[in-house]
């Protein structure tokens, strides 16, 4: 019962396979799981926006109410990216740990600028948050890098 409940891919003692994972790797970790709040927070904020403009599910977009829209489109555009970045963030994190972790952590805060400049209703404020992809390009280098030295090895 210990592989469901409290046993330790690190610890190889009883395991058929070790991982072997970069010392600051838990760094990256923490860094994805903040990441599923960034999902949680705003995934509320759309919420509290269907409350505030009348708009029920299984309503995607309001045919007139674009202030809701934009809301919704903060949310859905955050998403539709999100599997990329984790796939970078993860992969990158095997090669260069602190570093990814700091550009999730910019991905993570460029997100939260572009939903708040989206937030305000007009769809311009959106670019407030484009540093984001600053952090996407930087997890982008280092699985690059991850590839390179697998494919040289």
């Amino acid at each position: 019962m210990d592989f469901l409940f409290g046993g330790s891919a690190l610890n190889a003692g009883n395991h058929a396979v070790a991982l072997l994972l970069p010392k600051a790797y838990g760094f990256v970790v923490l860094v994805a799981v903040a990441s599923s709040f960034l999902l949680v927070w705003m995934s509320f904020q759309v919420g509290k926006a269907r409350k505030q403009f009348n708009v029920n599910y299984p309503t995607m977009y309001h045919p007139t109410n674009d202030k809701f829209n934009c809301y919704q489109r903060a949310h859905q555009n955050t998403l539709e990216g999100y599997t990329t970045f984790l796939l970078v963030l993860l992969i990158g994190g095997l090669e260069m740990p602190v570093f990814s972790a700091l550009a999730g952590i910019v991905w993570i805060a460029g997100k939260v600028s572009y939903a708040q400049g989206y937030f305000t209703g007009d769809p311009k404020n959106r670019l407030r948050g484009s540093y984001a992809y600053i952090g996407l390009l930087a997890l982008l280098f280092a699985t690059v890098k991850f590839g390179v030295r697998l494919a040289m090895q």
